[in-house]
């Protein structure tokens, strides 16, 4: 009987021994069981090269908020992380930035203190470009925002630029005749020459400035910026957009 446990204990101290040194490192090197490689901002070719060299398989999808300044090819996450054991051949989701930025309307900015006016656009991911002062006869402008480069309901896509005019107050004072400078912001060009003539004013440099999103022709900036008080003979600057 006691020979009988001995013979049956040899036997299953065997097949421990060729488990534990025979089956599993085959199972192993078979590649059954894999590290997740960390593959988190790399470019999402190599990120898929990475892993079909570990014996996984990318598969890609796409970030559910478009992230400013980031590649659409960049990996943001992955799932799952870096570090977990998982079986050969299994899936590792590799998240990326939505390819198109979104589309918007041009919030109006007009009548907006200054402060409040960048809080906006900074809300809808709109770079302030430029802000320029113009001196305003009315103490109530005195902060506000005049004009605006982009008319506002104009459809830009996130990460547009925008320049706005911002009203200083100076008091009158006795000297010359002072002319208020009209808003030809958004109009064509001609009717923007005709109203800096109107006005009484000089027309100074015209430049153009490509943009696939506005009317060509469109007036999108001008110096000084509507609702200053300048001389009569101060030249009127515009920029008017291109398409080519």
């Amino acid at each position: 009987m006691k020979k009988k446990a001995i013979i049956i204990f040899l036997i299953l101290f065997g097949l421990v021994m060729v488990v534990d040194k025979v089956i599993m490192p085959s199972y192993i090197s078979q590649g059954t069981v894999k590290v997740v490689p960390n593959v988190q901002n790399m470019n999402y070719e190599d990120a898929s090269l990475a892993l079909r060299k570990a014996g996984l398989k990318a598969i890609k999808s796409f970030n559910v908020k478009y992230v400013t300044g980031v590649d659409s090819d960049i990996v943001l996450s992955q799932m799952p992380e870096a570090g977990m054991e998982v079986k050969s051949g299994r899936n590792v989701y590799l998240v990326v930035n939505k390819r198109e930025r979104p589309s918007f309307q041009m919030p109006d900015l007009t009548g907006r203190p200054e402060m409040e006016a960048r809080e906006a656009v900074a809300r809808m991911d709109i770079k302030l470009q430029n802000v320029q002062i113009s001196t305003v006869s009315k103490l109530e402008q005195n902060g506000q925002v005049l004009s605006q480069s982009i008319p506002a309901e104009t459809t830009v896509k996130s990460g547009t630029s925008v320049s706005i005019v911002v009203g200083r107050y100076e008091a009158s004072v006795e000297g010359p005749k002072k002319i208020i400078v009209p808003d030809v912001l958004g109009m064509s060009l001609e009717q923007a020459k005709q109203a800096v003539a109107d006005a009484g004013l000089k027309l100074g440099k015209v430049t153009t400035e490509h943009s696939a999103n506005l009317v060509p022709n469109t007036v999108i900036s001008q110096k000084p910026g509507a609702n200053a008080l300048v001389s009569p003979d101060q030249q009127v600057e515009l920029t008017a957009v291109t398409s080519e």
